[in-house]
Formats: structure tokens, sequence, C-alpha cells
């Protein structure tokens, strides 16, 4: 049973992944509401954030909870989830695309602090999705974990995109979502730079 579950892995958990965004893409291919590619923006971005925010608590729940099964099955498959984030954050953009419905409209809105935050973070989404597979690893190299650190660029940047909204409308959201990231990444620094056991180590 246990090979047989090991073996269906990555299909079960990216039919997981991707359930709810099959849901939105099949609402909004048959809803007769004119604003549905609207209504369907908001909920895209935030099982984006949330992916991202699950793919980056990883390693800090790891070093918290040591032991424990969940972290570390979090931290195994944390590249998956990194994909589910970009392709959340790609039909969110393709959402708000047709919403808007022509170049014009887009362009217009570029200025605006939530949406060229917006665009950087997905640009950065773009090569860390593309290189993800095992095959950009080992030809990468350690010049992979680098380029994978953009992802806290990115997640900065969907932060401030989330939390400008509506007039920085947003920012209770965002940061309800954001603040466990933020402190367990806090915890991550100290633990490595400020405790007092590393720092007599290092002196």
């Amino acid at each position: 049973m246990r090979k047989t579950l090991s073996a269906l892995h990555p299909y079960w958990l990216w039919a997981l992944f991707a359930l709810p965004a099959v849901l939105m893409s099949y609402e909004a291919l048959t809803s007769d509401d004119p604003r549905v590619f609207h209504i369907l923006v908001h909920p895209t971005g935030e099982f984006s954030a949330r992916f991202l925010i699950v793919t980056l608590m990883a390693t800090p729940l790891a070093m918290l909870l040591k032991g424990w099964r969940g972290p570390q099955w979090l931290k195994k498959n944390r590249r998956y989830l990194g994909v589910a984030a970009f392709g959340y954050a790609l039909l969110h953009t393709v959402f708000y695309l047709i919403d808007k419905g022509s170049f014009a409209s887009v362009t217009r809105e570029l200025s605006r602090l939530y949406i060229w935050t917006g665009w950087i973070a997905f640009i950065v989404f773009i090569p860390l999705a593309l290189t993800s597979m095992d095959y950009f690893v080992r030809k990468m190299g350690t010049w992979w974990k680098w380029l994978q650190r953009w992802t806290y660029a990115a997640a900065v940047l969907t932060l401030i995109h989330w939390a400008a909204l509506h007039d920085w409308g947003g920012i209770a959201p965002a940061m309800a979502h954001f603040v466990p990231l933020i402190a367990l990444e806090a915890y991550r620094v100290w633990y490595w730079y400020l405790r007092p056991g590393r720092r007599t180590v290092a002196a």
C-alpha cells in the first residue's frame, strides 16, 4: 500500500493542488455573469499567495519543529508548492487581462503601486517555475539555489501588491496571511545569526 501511494504521490498531489483552479476555470467558462472574470481575479491571487507562503514556511517550520513529519513533508514537497503558486499567479494574470479587455486598459493602470508590484512578482515567478525540474537542479548547481532565493523578493512584492489594493484596504487580510511567515523568518534569522549559542560558536 505504501509503495502504491509513493508511486501515485506526484499525481494525487497535483490533482489536489489543481482542484480549486479547475473549479474556478469551470465557473469562468460557464457563468452568465459578465463580471465573472473580475470576481475571480482576487481568489486566484489569494491561492497563489497562500501556496507561496506555505512554500517559504517549510524550512523555518522544519527548524522549529524538529522531528515533526508535517514540516518535513512540506520541505520535501516545496517545489510542488512553488509551482502551484506560479500556476495560480498565471491564472490570476489571465483573468485580470480578460477582465480588462484591452491593452490600453492594462497600460493605464501600470503606474499604480499594487499593479506594477504584481507584474514584477509575476515576472520573478517565471524563471523560478521554469527551473523547478530536477534537470535544472542538476545542471545549474549552486546557481539554482541562488535563483530560488528570488522567491523572497516575489513574496515581498506579493505582500505589497495585496496590501495596497483599494487604497491600502487590503492590508489587513494581507498581513493576516503573511505575519506567520514573517514570524518564522525572524526566528530563522535569530537561530542562525543572533542566538547566544550561535554567537559563542562563531566567536
